[in-house]
């Protein structure tokens, strides 16, 4: 790991951090081609181009409106559930087509799994959260261990074990979502997406998160969209920083700008945009 604490040339100081060195992309899990996702007739992001490696936490940033959720529901066909959206284009899952017409979208779910900007447990018992999707699975093994090893993983057990019968909905913010990552891993994904995890929570919460982030990226792939660059410094190995052009008509694209290791899109940006935005210019 490298450390800064500063901003990128002729910016402003920021507080230090500590980048994560950026393993070589040698096992790509996402490669993204030309991607370009339609609202109707609107053409919200254009020409997307990305590879994903293997147990990496690959970061999302820049402004509202630039296409970065919208990117990231791509990876697990989300956008499948939006009537008038369309995905042009390639992303391939270990070099198969994601889109292509014999992939099973349910089956992409479960293998790439997602954490939403809000927490949003089952309104059940902690352990029915977490045993839910086994269950739905047909897991045949034993469904106590497999709660525990999960919330273990989670960074969870030990707060819960004496309540695991309780509702779920009697949790702090910061828990719950700790709980619905447990929720995501209980069916063993291999991608964990991560769509604003920790905006509705408070900085001790988020601390625990970005914690649990690097803990788990021992074993899965995590994409994290943020607003919060200083998470996006402290917690990724790659970052892509989209923005919004407008054209000719007046309408708004996002478009990545930049996609590169995350201590140089920090430290030494190649698109001045990204210097803007990193160093509070941007707009």
């Amino acid at each position: 790991m490298t450390t800064s604490s500063d901003a990128p040339s002729g910016g402003t100081k920021t507080p230090q951090v500590t980048f994560r060195d950026a393993p070589p992309l040698t096992s790509p899990v996402f490669e993204v081609g030309g991607l370009s996702v339609f609202y109707g007739d609107h053409e919200a992001v254009r020409d997307v181009n990305m590879t994903i490696g293997h147990q990496q936490i690959t970061a999302m940033i820049g402004p509202s409106g630039c296409g970065k959720s919208t990117v990231l529901r791509c990876f697990n066909r989300m956008n499948d559930l939006v009537p008038t959206a369309r995905v042009a284009g390639k992303i391939r899952y270990h070099d198969e087509d994601l889109y292509g017409k014999d992939v099973d979208p349910i089956e992409v779910r479960r293998r790439i799994g997602m954490v939403f900007q809000k927490p949003n447990p089952f309104p059940k018992s902690i352990y029915d959260n977490i045993a839910y999707g086994p269950r739905v699975g047909g897991f045949k093994g034993n469904l106590d261990d497999l709660v525990e090893e999960t919330l273990t993983h989670a960074a969870l057990w030990d707060e819960v074990k004496d309540k695991l019968k309780t509702s779920a909905l009697a949790l702090s913010g910061g828990q719950q979502q700790r709980l619905c990552i447990a929720r995501t891993i209980a069916v063993k994904p291999e991608v964990i997406l991560m769509d604003e995890p920790c905006s509705a929570l408070d900085p001790i919460a988020t601390a625990k998160i970005e914690d649990l982030m690097e803990h788990l990226a021992q074993e899965f792939t995590i994409v994290i969209v943020t607003h919060n660059m200083q998470q996006a410094a402290r917690v990724s190995h790659r970052t892509a920083f989209f923005t919004a052009d407008v054209d000719d008509k007046g309408v708004r694209h996002g478009r990545l700008v930049e996609y590169d290791e995350t201590e140089r899109i920090f430290s030494n940006p190649s698109d001045q945009r990204t210097e803007d935005y990193i160093s509070g210019r941007f707009g």
